[in-house]
């Protein structure tokens, strides 16, 4: 199943982490969050039994159930869930139920695991039952925020992933674009050509949900030789900007030293066009530092031009990664 638009905000790669756990006796809790599809190694053992891959408690002989708590990476919305039992056969977990909450920035894990910090717990996934060794599909109960899960297996067993997939909620303390950007895939730009995309395609860029990490943006390869890399994006329609948004979340040590970007306006180019003429482009921000890890901001006073545009080039120098950028304006209305 695809789930168009929307990011698994429970991937450890996106920040998510398991803060407590009832019991994860035969598999540590903390690998049902991970990205990649769950293995089953036949003959791997360790002091506990048979290795999986996944989250598995021991049998319980108290009538009681196994829970574990996840804190999100980000504030996100969850539309649905894919409850994945891959491997796990006769020792996977008969039923699931998962709930959400919503604390403020700050608040400490064990005031979460132990009520103190929580106005409501709220259900996203009524008990449901799972089948085994088979992706289990549910939709989300509620479309509340959350940034904490409460997950409870029935009674005990085990699952090979948890994925929640869903958006991104916007901190406070984030960049809240004020008009159109003009150069985003839900605005219909697109990437035409990047010279280096080896850790990062320059498509990442373009996107509406948060940075979920590095691997989520644009990255050039160490750059060895003379030069810098580039690439060149296509407005939907022609557009004026206002204002230059720059994120390079998560790039700490590898975020460019500085960008520039120049524009041009014409109709229905070919792409080979494009490339070969984009170094003689319009100036539209000559080249500017960049800070890691931060949203900069570039406003209206300092570009160069406020002239139609239809494509883009961005230079980063030398090489490095951006998570996303973004060109406040507005759309040219042709009546």
């Amino acid at each position: 199943m695809v789930y168009e638009g929307q990011i698994n905000v429970t991937s450890s790669d996106f920040g998510s982490k398991v803060i407590y756990c009832s019991d994860d006796f035969f598999a540590d809790s903390s690998r049902m969050l991970q990205n990649n599809e769950a293995v089953f190694i036949e003959d791997k053992y360790d002091k506990n039994g048979k290795w999986m891959d996944g989250w598995e408690s021991r049998r319980r002989r108290d009538g009681k159930n196994d829970f574990c708590y996840i804190r999100l990476g980000l504030k996100s919305v969850i539309n649905d869930f894919n409850i994945d039992t891959s491997y796990f056969t006769g020792n996977f977990a008969p039923a699931i139920s998962i709930l959400g909450c919503c604390v403020s920035g700050g608040v400490t894990d064990d005031r979460v695991v132990d009520g103190s910090a929580v106005d409501e717990w709220f259900d996203l996934l009524f008990k449901e039952k799972l089948t085994g060794d088979s992706s289990n599909i549910f939709s989300s109960n509620s479309l509340k925020p959350v940034t904490h899960l409460k997950v409870t297996l029935y009674p005990d067993g085990g699952i090979a992933r948890l994925r929640a997939y869903g958006s991104v909620c916007s901190d406070d303390n984030r960049y809240v674009v004020k008009g159109t950007n003009v150069i985003s895939k839900e605005s219909g730009a697109k990437a035409v050509f990047a010279n280096d995309e080896h850790f990062g395609c320059l498509s990442n860029i373009l996107e509406k949900h948060e940075p979920i990490n590095m691997a989520d943006g644009w990255e050039t390869r160490r750059r060895r030789e003379p030069g810098n890399d580039w690439g060149i994006v296509a407005l939907a329609k022609p557009a004026t900007v206002d204002e230059i948004v720059i994120d390079t979340k998560f790039f700490k040590g590898n975020y460019p030293d500085t960008f520039s970007i120049c524009t041009t306006c014409i109709d229905e180019p070919d792409d080979k066009t494009l490339i070969e003429q984009s170094n003689s482009w319009d100036q539209l921000i000559s080249r500017k530092k960049l800070e890691m890890n931060q949203i900069n901001i570039f406003k209206k006073s300092e570009l160069l031009h406020q002239d139609p545009i239809t494509h883009i080039r961005i230079d980063i120098f030398p090489d490095g990664g951006i998570a996303r950028l973004k060109l406040i304006g507005s759309f040219i209305n042709h009546e």
